[in-house]
């Protein structure tokens, strides 16, 4: 099979394997606010993990990481991102059978993000005004390589929110969003903002208002929690309906109001897991449970395999 015959029977192939992950039921409307929604029955969700691959590491040694875990599905993304990656990527998910749920993108990296209360709202996502256009531009890259592969979102943290929608910053953010969600729906595809830095109301609140179907959530469970902006459990109440993918970790409240809170093992933070895993199958979502760690090498693999049986133990109590 030739390089665009290949190309093409990957792009059909992974918009049909994730439609039934990632995408709304069939003529399910989408939804701009989360309601009270009639439980309905809902397949096993998928595990995967988010796969980084830094300059010294190939495509292919950080795929074979996943496909050894015996792990269905991923999300990737580079810490140094270029065009030229669209096709090793996608011709090392055909060879391994991973299917990519999302491309992640935060650079460029030559801006550094500081994950603390003080620097962190200067250094992080879209909204600071300096970094702002950079990111934009870098986010349209990931969106282009997402689309040539099949892959179908992005997924990025859009930084500190404003709380108050009266500060010049939030009409900003706003308009950012809409700019890369537009481009994004242009190819096809959804922009998921990560949770994290904002409260799940603002997350909301900027959603709605840049006005797209197409931008989603992507609930990162710790995130929520380490930076002291409530937990998951009650972040599913108000965006449960919006989450089209999900970080597994764990983590607790911050207790230094300089710095974030601290990540530990699944299983011995503040995640509600049962509960969290139990709204997720409430509102119906079929999108992948994908492992998010900050360890490289032989440690990754025993917190993935850990993390991996720990979940699994709560899925089959859960499902059955």
């Amino acid at each position: 099979m030739d390089l665009v015959s290949r190309r093409h029977f990957i792009q059909l192939a992974g918009a049909a394997s994730l439609s039934g992950l990632a995408a709304p039921s069939p003529g399910q409307a989408p939804v701009f606010a989360a309601t009270s929604t009639t439980p309905r029955p809902s397949p096993r969700p998928p595990l995967g993990a988010v796969i980084w691959v830094h300059d010294s590491e190939s495509i292919e040694a950080s795929i074979r990481q996943i496909h050894d875990l015996d792990l269905p599905t991923c999300q990737i993304g580079f810490k140094n991102l270029t065009p030229d990656v669209a096709v090793p990527v996608m011709n090392v998910l055909h060879k391994f059978g991973i299917t990519a749920t999302a491309f992640s993108e935060h650079g460029p990296e030559v801006f550094e993000r500081v994950f603390n209360f003080y620097e962190g709202p200067l250094t992080i996502g879209i909204i600071p005004p300096s970094m702002r256009a950079a990111r934009i531009r870098n986010l349209k890259m990931a969106a282009d390589i997402a689309a040539q592969i099949g892959i179908p979102a992005i997924h990025t943290h859009c930084g500190f929110i404003p709380e108050d929608p009266n500060d010049p910053l939030y009409p900003q953010a706003v308009s950012a969003v809409r700019e890369i969600g537009s481009y994004c729906s242009e190819r096809g595809l959804d922009f998921l903002c990560e949770t994290g830095q904002e409260t799940p109301i603002t997350l909301l609140r900027l959603i709605q208002d840049t006005g797209l179907p197409n931008v989603f959530v992507n609930l990162d469970v710790a995130n929520l929690i380490e930076c002291g902006k409530g937990s998951p459990v009650d972040a599913m109440t108000i965006l449960g309906p919006l989450v089209r993918g999900t970080h597994i970790k764990d983590g607790r409240f911050p207790t230094n109001p300089r710095e974030f809170g601290e990540g530990v093992p699944i299983g011995s933070g503040n995640v509600d897991f049962p509960r969290v895993l139990e709204q997720l199958k409430q509102v119906g979502y079929r999108g992948p449970l994908t492992f998010e760690t900050e360890t490289s090498g032989s440690e990754n693999l025993r917190i993935l395999r850990d993390s991996r049986r720990f979940i699994e133990g709560l899925l089959d109590k859960i499902y059955g």
